[in-house]
């Protein structure tokens, strides 16, 4: 798990403001929208392509995180990618960007040579 965690910091996530979260859902959906429109034509080629600027698009606004990989990866599959897959981990990925954002700075360390109290 190490290996997944150290992956997820070496990207830092930027600040969520509403236009990112606007504009996250926006190229989910558009994302989402045209791979629905494009299935009866079955151009693999063209439903790749629009996963790969989702995927770029999605980093680019929000940031990377670990619930995109699997997303990029179910898209790839047939007949799952009818599942609007995109809004749904953008959707997942702001909640918990909030939720980090939200959350109060850790205590710092105490200095050294200063007894430790705990409460």
């Amino acid at each position: 798990m190490k290996v997944l965690e150290k992956l997820n910091s070496a990207f830092p996530a930027p600040v969520i403001t509403h236009r990112r979260m606007w504009l996250a859902m926006t190229v989910a959906v558009i994302a989402d929208g045209l791979q629905f429109l494009l299935l009866p034509f079955e151009w693999t080629f063209l439903e790749s392509a629009v996963d790969v600027v989702a995927m770029a698009l999605t980093m680019r606004i929000i940031g990377f995180h670990l619930l995109l990989l699997p997303t990029f990866i179910i898209e790839f599959i047939p007949f799952v990618d009818v599942i609007p897959t995109w809004t749904a981990c953008v959707a997942a990925v702001i909640a918990l960007r909030k939720r980090e954002q939200n959350r109060p700075p850790p205590a710092p360390p105490a200095p050294p040579g200063q007894p430790v109290i705990e409460i």
